[in-house]
């Protein structure tokens, strides 16, 4: 069973996986998106029990704080900097929220956290010659 304190700590970014495409489906502003691109954001999390402080220091001392209890709602905010009500809930030890538009968890693995957002909504593209190479 995962301890009261399974997710306090201070956490290094090591890598993305498709990072290009789920911001692009999520709308993030190319300024944004090229700010998070292997960028070496440190994530801090503090937890009470149920109770989380998430600050994600971004390069250049910006930092984004959401602080939430588990299966209450809570006023967050996304990495693009927009408000919006979610309540976090605890599903096999793996912290779930709804985005906007993306579904959010997060995890302890092997000592690191791992965060995995996924679309909800399906996006279709069709290829614009003159702008894309």
């Amino acid at each position: 069973s995962q301890g009261n304190m399974a997710f306090a700590g201070k956490y290094e970014f090591e890598g993305d996986e498709n990072y290009d495409a789920f911001v692009q489906k999520i709308g993030l502003p190319s300024d944004k998106a090229e700010m998070g691109r292997n960028c070496k954001i440190v994530t801090e999390v503090v937890q009470n029990g149920n109770d989380f402080t998430w600050t994600q220091h971004f390069p250049g001392g910006r930092t984004t704080t959401n602080t939430f209890t588990v299966g209450k709602e809570a006023d967050m905010e996304t990495m693009g900097g927009k408000s919006f009500k979610a309540t976090v809930k605890m599903e096999d030890g793996k912290l779930v929220a709804e985005f906007p538009n993306y579904h959010h968890t997060a995890e302890i693995s092997g000592g690191k956290l791992v965060e995995v957002s996924a679309q909800r909504s399906r996006y279709i593209y069709k290829k614009n010659p003159k702008t894309l190479t």
